[in-house]
């Protein structure tokens, strides 16, 4: 049974391989926005996180002396008010369960936050035991009894959340068996997820004549020298391969232990369990990955083939992947300069959703100054409709990390809109969740390619954003074939750390393309990647996002849909109520149908044709 257990990471837009490639001063470090999470609680010692933990248990009690066992013979009103209740002390454990999640992303090293993040989620899962009676019993209600109860207007908020709590009736196990798993979580999966965050956080990479972190190792992979580049590379693969057998132990524990359970829930695949909690169809997903994959050949293929030429080339490296066009200039981004543009690019779509950008920009919301023990990459958080999305990026100055704040915002953007559906009906699925970020970015990019007069920097914004393009869509397709093959073998046994990396080099070759020469040590790179272990089988929402946003602005600019705004404010505004059928048929669009994925990656081979003829 899913229970509703938000994770930051699975809501994290990693910026992948290094997108970032200039390190900052101190002083601008410190003049960058940190966060401030009072709207949640003051501090670890607030008393008010204190009466919240004590006033969740009290409420947990009594709503499980008023309900349990009882659920069967509930009256439509008396459900409706049950639904209330149950929402209202989840939402309770949620504002704890984000305030510790944020702390601790903001620093993962401090000990004293990791023990006290550590103790909330042991002392929210015993808490969350007493409410785990109240969806198995929801789920074995008869469809009749339930229809007839549905039918009454009390119920009528509540359909799209039974709707979709009732998918997971054939995975559900006994109450007994439930309650174990729920339990052991905290010693299970989430310890292995922390030991591999602690791991990456304390990693120490040796760059010339210091020792930096894993992100600022990955800024120097796209440096417009290559020399700094080709460094970065070999210093990366070094401190990986040294801790290649902890990163091998804690993927084949986390995939043993997710065949467990999904053996024991009856899932036919080892992906079917994401795709029911996307709320997808398998045979959706299917032609996204089998669509972008027969379309390799005509984009990745053929654009890393011209950036091998642009840059001299015979065969690029793998450190060569990422790296900017010659002559490009390494000009830093202030953080108020990338603020402005991001702001100018949302107000041009529509004012409602540029006024919810300038509240982000102008309270303290976001936190993007790049310190050690910060979580990397970047993510947005929802937290509760009661409180405010958070954002958290390491901003470094580039036009990528400009794009990185657009997309963030976006997210925020899509969370702000999405809490008039309070805390269960909020939450959009990960096949959705990326279509606002991925429309802020394509915002924010066609405003800045529209600017630009210059025909050399209007070269380096078109390859830059086909770079980031491939990364979101092939590279994440790639992803998530190398989980498959990993999944898929791991049944069969323990898996060494070079069978790992086989499988590794043999979907980056065929996504990549035989423009690249891939060094044996490149076989280690699949070990810092955060997705693989705490939300198996995400990385395709990336891709499913991308794609869905290229088709949907292309709709956009073809003016062909009226009030295409208000529509679009309409499906954030839905948040989790509404499928993806539903959302996209207003726009004439069908993501079953292959056509739809092409008509995305066209946008994709478009600019590139652009790039071939410049």
């Amino acid at each position: 049974m899913e229970q509703k257990n938000f994770d930051f990471s699975s809501c994290c837009h990693v910026v992948w391989d290094a997108v970032k490639a200039a390190s900052s001063s101190t002083a601008e470090v410190q003049a960058l926005p940190r966060w401030d999470l009072s709207a949640l609680y003051t501090g670890m010692d607030d008393p008010a996180l204190t009466e919240d933990k004590l006033e969740a248990e009290r409420l947990v009690q009594a709503f499980a002396h008023d309900y349990q066992g009882k659920v069967a013979d509930l009256t439509a009103s008396e459900l409706a008010k049950a639904l209330d209740q149950f929402e209202v002390i989840e939402e309770k454990l949620g504002r704890l369960s984000s305030y510790a999640s944020l702390l601790f992303a903001q620093d993962s090293l401090d000990s004293v936050i990791g023990r006290f993040s550590q103790s909330i989620n042991e002392q929210l899962t015993t808490i969350s035991v007493g409410l785990l009676f109240f969806p198995l019993e929801l789920n074995r209600l008869d469809d009749e009894s339930l229809q007839q109860k549905l039918n009454t207007p009390e119920l009528q908020r509540w359909k799209p959340y039974l709707r979709d709590i009732r998918l997971y009736r054939p995975h559900q196990l006994s109450d007994e068996v439930e309650k174990v798993l729920l339990e052991k979580s905290v010693t299970g999966d989430q310890a292995w997820c922390r030991l591999f965050d602690e791991t990456i956080a304390s990693l120490r990479v040796p760059l010339k004549d210091k020792e930096v972190t894993i992100d600022e190792a990955l800024n120097g992979l796209s440096d417009v020298n290559r020399a700094v580049r080709e460094q970065s590379g070999h210093a990366l693969a070094t401190t990986l391969q040294e801790k290649i057998r902890l990163f091998s132990l804690i993927t084949n524990t986390l995939a043993r232990d997710k065949a467990i359970t999904d053996h024991l829930r009856h899932y036919p695949h080892s992906t079917s369990a994401r795709n029911l909690s996307n709320m997808v169809e398998d045979n959706v997903v299917e032609a996204l990955i089998s669509t972008v994959r027969s379309e390799y050949p005509r984009l990745s293929h053929r654009y890393y083939a011209l950036k091998a030429k642009w840059l001299g080339l015979e065969k690029l490296e793998y450190w060569d992947r990422n790296a900017p066009l010659p002559g490009e200039e390494n000009r830093i981004i202030l953080w108020e300069e990338a603020c402005s543009i991001v702001q100018k690019a949302y107000d041009s779509f529509d004012s409602r959703v540029g006024k919810i950008i300038n509240t982000f920009l102008k309270k303290p919301w976001i936190d993007a100054a790049p310190v050690q023990g910060k979580c990397s990459g970047a993510f947005a958080h929802p937290t509760v409709p009661s409180a405010h999305p958070y954002i958290l990026l390491n901003y470094y100055g580039k036009i990528r990390d400009v794009m990185t704040l657009a997309h963030e915002l976006g997210h925020g953007v899509h969370q702000t809109l999405a809490a008039r559906q309070g805390y269960f009906m909020s939450q959009t699925p990960l096949t959705l969740a990326e279509t606002a970020s991925v429309f802020g970015e394509m915002l924010t990019f066609q405003s800045l390619l529209e600017a630009e007069k210059d025909p050399q920097r209007y070269r380096q914004l078109l390859a830059g954003k086909v770079d980031d393009m491939l990364n979101t869509v092939v590279r994440q397709v790639a992803f998530y074939e190398f989980e498959k093959r990993i999944h898929e073998e791991r049944q069969h046994g323990e898996l060494l750390p070079e069978r790992i990396g086989e499988i590794w080099h043999d979907v980056q070759a065929e996504s990549l393309g035989p423009a690249f020469h891939l060094a044996p040590e490149y076989r280690v790179f699949w070990a810092y990647i955060p997705h693989f272990i705490h939300s198996p089988f995400y990385v395709y929402a990336y891709a499913f996002g991308d794609c869905l946003v290229n088709t949907l602005y292309r709709v956009f600019q073809e003016g062909t849909i009226p009030h295409f705004q208000d529509k679009y404010v309409t499906l954030l505004e839905a948040g989790g109520t509404l499928r993806h059928k539903e959302l996209l048929a207003p726009f004439g669009l069908d993501a079953s149908d292959p056509a739809f994925w092409r008509k995305g990656l066209e946008v994709i081979s478009g600019f590139i044709d652009q790039l071939e003829q410049m």
